[in-house]
């Protein structure tokens, strides 16, 4: 397979099933930014300090592949397949964040970003994740986003701010604290 068709010298894409629509629709979009964050996901990954959560990134880029492939798709080219994430990963997310919260100090100010590469890139991927999170909240609106969908994503921003929270504690940097 090649990887250049050409096809798109236009400023179209082809969505799952063929029909095309312009590079900067919402739909693509929407699954433009969670395929940043799959990405972004994978860099956090690759990092010693998170050798303990490989396999749970791991999996949580497999359920984000899941919602780009649902939301690559048109609704009439689905036809009963679903490629949806698992109806256990909300509940998943929650418990691994009540588990790092119960290691944390209470957090009783906004914290500013930074500390380390592992944390900084964690608390990129919760604002690429908030964006995606943003991006598939607007297609909801024209074109109806299955539920899971929209819980996970909003699930996962709030696990990759207490992930950037636990790596800062972890590796010894003090969190910073924004007042005014």
């Amino acid at each position: 397979m090649k990887i250049y068709t050409r096809t798109g010298d236009d400023g179209t894409t082809s969505l799952s099933g063929g029909m095309r629509v312009s590079k900067f629709h919402i739909r693509v979009e929407a699954y433009g930014s969670v395929d940043e964050l799959i990405a972004w996901i994978g860099t956090i990954r690759s990092y010693p300090e998170n050798n303990s959560r490989k396999d749970f990134l791991v999996h949580i880029q497999d359920q984000l592949m899941r919602c780009a492939a649902e939301l690559s798709s048109a609704d009439e080219n689905r036809k009963g397949r679903s490629n949806l994430p698992d109806q256990e990963i909300v509940s998943k997310l929650e418990n691994a964040i009540d588990e790092m919260e119960k290691l944390l100090p209470p957090l009783t100010n906004f914290i500013l970003p930074g500390g380390n590469i592992a944390a900084s890139y964690s608390n990129v991927a919760r604002c690429v994740c908030r964006r995606a999170e943003r991006h598939v909240l607007k297609l909801n609106e024209t074109e109806k986003v299955p539920q899971i969908i929209l819980q996970f994503l909003n699930r996962l921003s709030d696990y990759l701010f207490v992930l950037t929270r636990r790596i800062s504690q972890e590796t010894g940097n003090e969190d910073i604290k924004w007042t005014i």
